[in-house]
């Protein structure tokens, strides 16, 4: 069974953390998921986590109400009870965790330190990847 840990690894030897401060601007959040191509950005200060922003935070707590990205700052609409994993959660504990709570986007905590974020694709594909292997090792199995 895959843990989260080692799918954030196989993703990249050092995970990259997009993140913004409460107190910029929903705008720079916006620009900076438009050039990673990224659903959501962690909210931090310093390395404490203090919310998540995501598109869905946008579309209903801005749009909605009639606010705007340039004068706006994330902790105002951010999601700031943010439901963390650890890297020894298995793959399967956390898309059970992300359809529990309806959210796309699970950060990797180690301790108090962000160690990475996993979308529900990533585990999505990694559990697929993993019923491939088994069907491809049963096939062999059969076949010999």
């Amino acid at each position: 069974m895959t843990t989260v840990g080692t799918l954030i690894r196989a993703k990249s030897e050092k995970p990259v953390i997009h993140s913004v401060r409460p107190d910029q601007m929903v705008r720079a959040a916006l620009e900076l998921m438009k050039v990673h191509d990224i659903g959501c950005v962690l909210v931090m200060e310093g390395d404490e986590l203090r919310g998540i922003f995501s598109e869905r935070d946008y579309a209903r707590k801005m749009i909605l109400v009639g606010k705007t990205s340039h004068d706006t700052p994330v902790r105002e609409i951010m999601t700031p009870e943010v439901i963390c994993t650890s890297p020894s959660n298995s793959v399967d504990e956390c898309l059970a965790l992300t359809n529990k709570h309806g959210f796309r986007h699970l950060p990797v905590k180690e301790g108090d330190r962000v160690v990475g974020m996993v979308s529900t694709g990533d585990l999505i594909s990694s559990i697929i990847k993993e019923q491939q292997e088994t069907i491809d090792h049963l096939q062999q199995y059969i076949a010999s």
